[in-house]
């Protein structure tokens, strides 16, 4: 292989990765993204630089409060392409299909036994786990590994974020939005009676994130 081509590789592998961790954590400066590659500035805004040529980044400035505007860096919607679609055209088709054929109130019937398959799946691989945490935890296991990128975060007022950081149904979700409102509920009852969860950030509200509030116990309302 000859040095060009493994230059072009290198560089193909790392603004791959950089479209990665853009997806995983949002807008993030160059020295930052330097931090994380161990590049340097440079380096960084040539692939940078790259991307935004393709399409697949833009920026926006953010004041600090000493010195110019900081260039925070992320992801456009041309960059869903390098994540999964759960098939989106064909979903989108279907749903279009059982609609006319169906009506609405048959495809409600036809996601309700969607849903209850799910919790029986969700359910099994959650297993003997006891606490709301260790629940979530296993839940962002099996989104995860859906395609949903999903983790917990602590909050300081003693409820868990579960954060949901790519959707992979998005374009039927958006044709059928029975989609979104059979997870929430979904979620609440593999959770149990004695947990509140909320949704707090909607990507098909222009969040960048599906993130829900999970409360447990007296914190619950």
């Amino acid at each position: 292989m000859s040095r060009n081509q493994t230059n072009k590789d290198a560089s193909t592998s790392t603004r791959r990765a950089i479209i990665d961790l853009l997806k995983q954590q949002g807008g993030m400066d160059v020295v930052a993204l330097s931090s994380k590659f161990s590049l340097s500035g440079m380096a960084i805004r040539q692939h940078l630089n790259a991307l935004k040529e393709e399409g697949l980044v833009t920026y926006e400035e953010e004041a600090r409060p000493m010195g110019r505007p900081t260039k925070l860096w992320r992801l456009t919607p041309e960059a869903n392409r390098f994540f999964p679609s759960g098939y989106s055209e064909l979903s989108v088709s279907l749903i279009h299909s059982m609609k006319e054929a169906f009506g609405n109130e048959g495809l409600d019937k036809l996601l309700a036994v969607r849903n209850k398959n799910m919790q029986e799946q969700y359910l099994q691989h959650l297993g003997d786990a006891s606490g709301v945490r260790e629940k979530l935890e296993k839940l962002a296991d099996i989104r995860t590994n859906e395609g949903y990128m999903a983790e917990i975060k602590d909050q300081d007022d003693g409820s868990l974020l579960f954060i949901e950081k790519h959707c992979p149904i998005c374009e039927a979700a958006a044709t059928c939005t029975g989609l979104c409102k059979n997870e929430l509920h979904l979620f609440a009852t593999i959770l149990g009676d004695n947990v509140h969860i909320e949704r707090v950030e909607y990507i098909l509200a222009g969040g960048r994130n599906c993130v829900y509030r999970v409360r447990e116990g007296e914190q619950a309302h």
